[in-house]
């Protein structure tokens, strides 16, 4: 089970505004963990694949929430990700 370590944030529910660092994360945290605990290089390189396309559009800096001073919402932040971890896949 993975969760992320924030709240749930009802203050701004539906608006599209959240940052989705903490959920992708998670999700990472998760892979990289199964992939060691059962030697699984699949797991391990999605793990390291999810990171590196995090770090690269943080770096970037164009598709980032406004918590992070960018205007993108949490879709465009999300889909800016997975872009980059197709770029490693």
């Amino acid at each position: 089970m993975a969760q992320a370590t924030h709240g749930s944030a009802p203050d701004i529910a539906g608006r599209g505004v959240a940052n989705p660092y903490a959920m992708i994360m998670s999700g990472q945290m998760l892979l990289d963990w199964l992939g060691r605990r059962h030697k699984e290089p699949k797991a391990t390189a999605a793990a390291e694949a999810m990171l590196t396309g995090v770090r690269k559009v943080i770096a970037e800096k164009k598709n980032l929430t406004r918590d992070l001073g960018g205007t993108a919402g949490t879709k465009d932040m999300g889909d800016a990700i997975v872009a980059a971890i197709g770029d490693r896949v």
